[in-house]
């Protein structure tokens, strides 16, 4: 199924029947809910998840998200709650261009994030999650590196807009004449190998 898994559909199948879903997915998938996630484990457990900037729900949460705006006078990266591939998101320093009736996950923007190549990018784990009670998921040993196509600077007025610094989405990126795979190599280029970036990492190190 590529849609979302219906109590309806789960009520029609048989004992033997098995679905490539698990009901409430979007409960991890989508931005909103994962935010809300996160949230709460960092309540609960503070210096194990301190590893994602301050995040609000919007519109529930402007006040206390336009307050730290004004106090800290810093850059935000703003997502819609349930789009994908870079669709709607901005970077902004004013709450006032924020439309208050949509919403939104917001969040500090990282402003000296770990760069590759001058160059931000992501790095995707894929997994294989075959249960939920209990839990049992595998994590395979190879992996993703989306990188962005342009060279990384703090964000400002001039650059704002520039997604192909700001964002690694591939749907994104890959409508940059700078953009390149490389077939025989897994090290360069704006789509990598995750060992690839791992190498980089342990040199680094040294």
């Amino acid at each position: 199924m590529d849609d979302a898994v219906q109590p309806e559909d789960l009520g029609r199948m048989k004992s033997f029947q098995k679905i490539n879903h698990f009901p409430g997915m979007y409960s991890l998938s989508r931005k909103n809910h994962l935010a809300i996630h996160l949230a709460r484990m960092k309540k609960a457990f503070i210096d194990e998840y301190n590893f994602f900037p301050k995040t609000w729900l919007l519109p529930a949460e402007y006040t206390d998200f336009s307050n730290d705006m004004k106090q800290n006078s810093k850059f935000y990266i703003v997502k819609p709650k349930a789009s994908s591939q870079g669709k709607g998101i901005f970077l902004t320093n004013s709450y006032e261009y924020i439309d208050h009736n949509s919403q939104y996950v917001a969040q500090r923007y990282i402003m000296d994030p770990y760069l590759i190549d001058e160059l931000k990018f992501d790095c995707r784990f894929y997994v294989l999650m075959t249960g939920c009670s209990p839990l049992r998921i595998f994590l395979y040993n190879e992996g993703l590196a989306r990188f962005a196509t342009e060279k990384f600077e703090p964000p400002n007025e001039e650059n704002l807009n520039n997604h192909w610094m700001h964002l690694t989405n591939y749907a994104i990126n890959r409508k940059n004449k700078k953009f390149t795979v490389f077939d025989e190599r897994d090290d360069c280029g704006h789509k990598r190998s995750l060992s690839s970036v791992f190498e980089v990492f342990k040199i680094s190190k040294h």
